[in-house]
C-alpha cells in the first residue's frame, strides 16, 4: 500500500506543478489506470517499475484539446504525419526537461529516443536556452552576405573537435541538405558521377539524398538518386558472416567464431563484397563513398572494426572520396570519441553532421578539407538560413555543455552499463536476438528466434513496443524488417534512468511471453 500512495504522490506532483521528488523510491507501483492512456484493447498491467524521481515541475497544460488537435493532424497536416505517428494512443506532448517529456494530462516520460537522436544533451538545457535568449535579444537573422560574430566564433570552435585537414565548415539546416551538398562537392571535386553506400543505411529522405538511402520504406517508385549504388553491409548478426569478436562493442553477437587472434574472417568477406561491387557495379573511377559509422535508422547496424578503413582504401584507390555521416554517432553520442569515424581509426575526407548539432534547433553541416572547398568555389552555393545567428549561438552553448557537463563520458559510462545489463536480458529471452551499439547509438534487434534470427513480426513489435510506453518509457524503432529497438537518449540520463529502463523492457518482455 506504502508503494501506492509513493506512487500516486509522485503522480500529484506533476499535475499540482509540485517537484516530482518522493520521499522514497519504491521499485514498483500499480499502474496509474487515466493517465496511462491505455488502447481499448489492451489491458493495463497490474505492475509496472517506478519512475526515478525528478525535481522539475512542468507547468499546466492549457491548450487544445487532444480531439481537435487529431481532427487538425488528419485534416490539415499531410498525411505522412499520421503515417509516422507512433503509437495506437499517440502521446500528446507538452513540456520537456533534461531526460523527461511531460504529456498534456501531466504524465512524464523517460525519453529514450531524444527526439530521434536529436536532443544531445537534454530537453530545454537551460544553458542552451540563456544562449538562444541572449542572441535573440540582438540579432535573430543575417545571411553569409554579412559579417557577423557568431558565425565565426562557431566555425573556430566546431572545427577545433577536427583533425587536419578538416577544417572548412559549410552550414546547413538538416541532415539530408547537408549530404545533398556533400554528394554535390564530391562530384565536382573528384569529376566522376558513381557514389556508393551501404544496405539499410539512411542518410536523408530528399530527391537527391533518397539515392543514398537503403531502405525500401523510405523510397517512392520515381526516378531518384540517379548514380548512387548499395552494396552489402557488414552486419555481423544478421548478414552471412559474423563472430564473436568482430566489434568495437562491449556486447558481441553470440555467433561463433573460430578467427585467430589478430583475423577476422567476416571482415574479409564483407570487404570482398565491396571489392566485387566495385568491379560489376560501378565505373573504374568513383566520387565518393558515404557511410555512418554506426548506422542509425538501419538499428545501430556495427561494422567490423577494420571494415571502414580498408573500404576508405579501396575508394581512394579508385578516385573517391569518403564522407562519414555523422548526423546521428556525432557530438560524443558513441562515447569512446567525439566523433564515431574515430573508433575505426581513419579520417574522411568530408564529415556531414546535423541531429546533435543543435539539441533539436535546426542546423546541419558540412567539414571538409580546404582542396575539396576550393572546387566547390568554382560556383556560387548561397544558403539563406546556414549559420543563422540563433543557430550558431545554439551550436557554441551545446560545445560548451558537451564539455562542462562531460556528456560524451555519460555516454560511454550509462551507455556501456545499459548495454552489458541488456545482454543478460537477451540471454534470458529467445526473442531477443542481439544487444549493440557503442555509448548511447544503442540497437536491441528481436527475432522468432536465436537459430533463425528472423525477425520478430510488425505485430509482435508493437506489443512491446506499446507497453514499454505504456510503462513510461519512450524508444524507437529501426531495422530494414523495423526489428530493431533503438536506444539513443539525451546524453544526460543517468544509471538510475538505466536501471528503470532495464526494468520496463523485462517486464514488457514477460507480458508479451505471458501472452504468447
Amino acid at each position: 500500500m506504502h508503494k501506492v500512495a509513493s506512487f500516486l504522490r509522485g503522480r500529484l506532483a506533476v499535475l499540482t506543478r509540485q517537484p516530482c521528488i518522493s520521499p522514497t523510491l519504491a521499485r514498483i507501483h500499480v499502474a496509474c489506470g487515466a493517465l496511462c492512456q491505455k488502447s481499448a484493447l489492451r489491458s493495463p498491467p497490474t505492475d509496472v517499475p517506478e519512475m526515478p524521481p525528478c525535481s522539475f515541475s512542468p507547468e499546466e497544460y492549457k491548450g487544445m484539446s487532444k480531439a481537435r488537435m487529431m481532427e487538425i493532424r488528419q485534416q490539415n497536416c499531410s498525411p505522412m504525419t499520421m503515417k509516422v505517428t507512433y503509437y495506437k494512443e499517440p502521446v500528446f506532448i507538452h513540456q520537456g526537461y533534461m531526460q523527461w517529456l511531460w504529456d498534456v494530462d501531466g504524465r512524464r516520460y523517460l525519453d529514450l529516443f531524444a527526439g530521434v537522436a536529436t536532443v544531445s544533451v537534454g530537453h530545454c538545457h537551460p544553458k542552451v536556452r540563456a544562449a538562444a535568449e541572449q542572441q535573440m535579444k540582438k540579432l535573430w537573422h543575417t545571411t553569409n552576405i554579412y559579417v557577423y560574430p557568431t558565425l565565426h566564433e562557431y566555425c573556430e570552435k566546431l572545427v577545433s573537435y577536427f583533425p587536419d585537414p578538416l577544417k572548412v565548415i559549410y552550414l546547413t539546416n538538416s541532415g539530408s541538405e547537408a549530404n545533398d551538398l556533400a554528394m554535390l562537392m564530391a562530384r565536382l571535386h573528384t569529376g566522376n558521377y558513381d557514389i556508393i553506400t551501404l544496405r539499410g543505411s539512411y542518410h536523408g529522405g530528399s530527391p537527391q539524398a533518397m539515392g543514398l538511402t537503403s531502405n525500401a520504406a523510405y523510397k517512392y517508385p520515381i526516378a531518384n538518386g540517379l548514380g548512387c549504388t548499395n552494396t552489402m553491409c557488414p552486419d555481423v548478426f544478421r548478414g552471412p558472416w559474423g563472430g564473436s569478436h568482430c566489434r568495437d562493442s562491449p556486447v558481441q553477437t553470440t555467433r561463433e567464431c573460430s578467427c585467430a587472434q589478430g583475423i577476422c574472417m567476416a571482415n574479409e568477406q564483407y570487404i570482398g563484397q565491396l571489392q566485387e561491387t566495385l568491379a560489376t557495379s560501378v565505373p573504374t573511377r568513383i566520387a565518393a563513398f558515404f557511410g555512418e559509422p554506426i548506422q542509425g535508422v538501419g538499428g545501430a547496424v556495427q561494422y567490423p572494426k577494420n571494415y571502414l578503413k580498408q573500404a576508405y582504401k579501396l575508394v581512394r584507390e579508385r578516385g573517391g572520396i569518403c564522407i562519414a555521416d555523422e548526423v546521428q554517432t556525432g557530438f560524443g553520442r558513441t562515447g569512446s570519441h567525439f566523433w564515431g569515424f574515430q573508433g575505426h581509426d581513419v579520417i574522411p575526407d568530408m564529415v556531414t553532421m546535423a541531429k546533435g548539432i543543435g539539441n533539436g534547433f535546426p542546423m546541419g553541416a558540412v567539414v571538409t578539407t580546404p582542396e575539396i572547398a576550393a572546387s566547390f568555389a568554382k560556383g556560387i552555393h548561397f544558403n539563406t538560413f546556414g549559420g543563422n545567428p540563433v543557430a550558431c549561438a545554439v551550436a557554441s552553448s551545446v560545445l560548451d555543455i558537451i564539455k562542462e557537463d562531460g556528456t560524451q563520458k555519460v555516454s560511454l559510462d550509462v551507455g556501456s552499463y545499459l548495454m552489458v545489463e541488456l545482454a543478460k536480458l537477451r540471454d534470458k529471452y529467445e526473442i531477443i536476438g542481439d544487444v549493440r551499439g557503442k555509448g548511447l547509438q544503442i540497437g536491441v534487434e528481436m527475432v522468432k528466434d536465436k537459430v533463425s534470427r528472423d525477425p520478430l513480426s510488425h505485430q509482435d513489435m508493437v506489443e512491446i513496443f506499446e507497453d514499454v510506453k505504456d510503462m513510461g518509457v519512450l524508444i524507437g524503432k529501426g531495422g530494414v524488417y523495423g526489428q530493431t529497438f533503438r536506444i539513443k537518449p539525451p546524453m544526460c540520463i543517468t544509471k538510475e534512468d538505466a536501471d528503470f529502463f532495464l526494468a520496463v523492457f523485462n517486464k514488457s518482455i514477460q507480458n508479451y511471453m505471458e501472452r504468447r
